[in-house]
């Protein structure tokens, strides 16, 4: 490789590092040292190696950052060569943080990806205090909870006063076809995932008597299986939850959604579909992912430097007629769940029986969860409610869903803790009862 003139090499970033100007942040001084922190002090985590993924490697690698570190728990498909231009046709089957590691470590001299083939779960609080900046290209909302909770359990607070040390920006990038938005996450200072969760597009569902009797596309075909056909076989062992990510589940659910179909004489069902349906993935767009990356990398810049003043602090892009942009303050949710420090409050009648309250927490468009555990404080001690996991114990504890609070012992006042997959930790909730 020819070697690299870094001095003409940087010239652009320079420009706006060591000169001032009218969007400068008030606290940025121009100096040729700003280049040479950025590149050697800044420690920036990449959360996902899909289509945004690559282009936020590519992007802030060739802005200067030169210790990146990368997650994601996904290999590479044939389906994801056509926008994820850091993978070729010999790659696929490979882990996506490998291989984009190996591309940008090989390309970009002097830059050092370090790939991690995890789910985010797998770290712990240390891991993830060792970033200055965290940037998410990811597809699924569970995980940008779960991510947004762990940057939130990370802060300190001193006589109630947030100590502004302890904050990891979020950088957080999405797209849905030819839409997307970038946005700026100041954990404990700004809005946060959990008080936006409005904003995430509805999930497509289908009417439960179609898919049951009346199945008309092959998207009902593959929900057939995955509503009422999985719970009923149990091909995979009493109480397995599918996996969107374990080609085993994806194919018995693909081959038994082909032969639903074969009844119904619908074609069109592929694997590739089955698990778009499974994982609720939205079409992606190459142009789309370039644009959201861009505005992502360039609030990392930002922030990293004081350059600019960051964007306060939601952008929505869309270009399906035209181009269309706008920026603007999504505030903070006084009672958000999640940032809000304040105690969350659980409204429910004597007479409603358990399973109703983990439909509430499910079902309710404020909390979302996905598979609550319930604890209670009953006499000083902890009592578990409800577990969904290990088997032998949700089945011991199965009986208590039919129970009404009034028969659980429980009493207005009591704290109930819940446990979500939404959320690194668990989630206090004080009982209201009401008439």
């Amino acid at each position: 490789m020819t070697a690299v003139d870094w001095g003409e090499r940087w010239s652009e970033v320079r420009k706006l590092l060591e000169r001032p100007g009218p969007f400068t942040h008030p606290d940025f001084e121009p100096s040729p040292d700003t280049l040479k922190m950025l590149q050697e002090n800044i420690k920036v985590l990449v959360i996902g190696a899909g289509g945004l993924g690559c282009e936020l490697l590519k992007d802030l690698a060739l802005m200067g950052f030169t210790d990146l570190h990368v997650i994601d728990m996904d290999t590479i498909d044939l389906s994801n060569l056509n926008r994820q231009f850091l993978f070729r046709k010999k790659d696929i089957g490979r882990p996506k943080a490998d291989v984009a590691a190996e591309f940008i470590n090989q390309r970009i001299q002097g830059c050092r990806v370090t790939p991690y083939y995890n789910k985010i779960q797998d770290f712990d609080d240390d891991f993830y205090r060792g970033f200055h900046l965290v940037v998410c290209g990811l597809d699924s909302i569970v995980a940008r909870r779960w991510i947004n909770g762990m940057l939130l359990s990370l802060l300190c607070y001193e006589d109630g006063m947030l100590d502004q040390s302890s904050v990891i920006p979020i950088i957080d990038g999405g797209t849905e076809g030819f839409k997307g938005n970038a946005r700026v996450i100041l954990p404990g200072l700004t809005s946060c995932i959990e008080c936006t969760l409005d904003l995430f597009p509805p999930q497509v569902n289908f009417p439960l008597c179609t898919i049951a009797h009346t199945p008309r596309l092959p998207e009902h075909c593959i929900e057939y299986v995955r509503i009422l056909l999985w719970p009923k076989e149990n091909p995979f062992g009493e109480d397995v939850a599918i996996d969107g990510d374990d080609p085993q589940h994806i194919n018995w659910i693909y081959e038994k959604a082909q032969k639903r179909g074969a009844e119904y004489g619908i074609s069109g069902v592929t694997y590739r579909l089955t698990q778009g349906v499974v994982k609720r993935i939205i079409p992606a767009v190459a142009s789309t992912n370039a644009v959201i990356a861009a505005a992502c990398a360039s609030e990392v810049f930002k922030l990293a430097t004081s350059a600019c003043t960051p964007m306060n602090n939601y952008c929505v892009f869309n270009d399906i007629d035209g181009i269309y942009t706008y920026t603007y303050e999504h505030e903070k949710k006084e009672e958000c769940m999640a940032c809000s420090q304040v105690p969350q409050n659980l409204e429910v009648r004597l007479t409603d029986k358990l399973k109703d309250i983990i439909t509430m927490l499910t079902e309710s468009f404020k909390f979302q969860m996905k598979s609550p555990g319930l604890q209670a404080m009953v006499d000083g001690r902890t009592k578990s409610l409800y577990l969904h996991s290990p088997a032998s114990i949700e089945e011991k504890l199965r009986p208590n869903l039919k129970k009404t609070i009034e028969e659980l012992g429980l009493a207005d006042g009591m704290e109930i803790a819940v446990a979500d997959v939404t959320s690194p930790t668990t989630i206090l909730f004080k009982l209201k009862i009401i008439e």
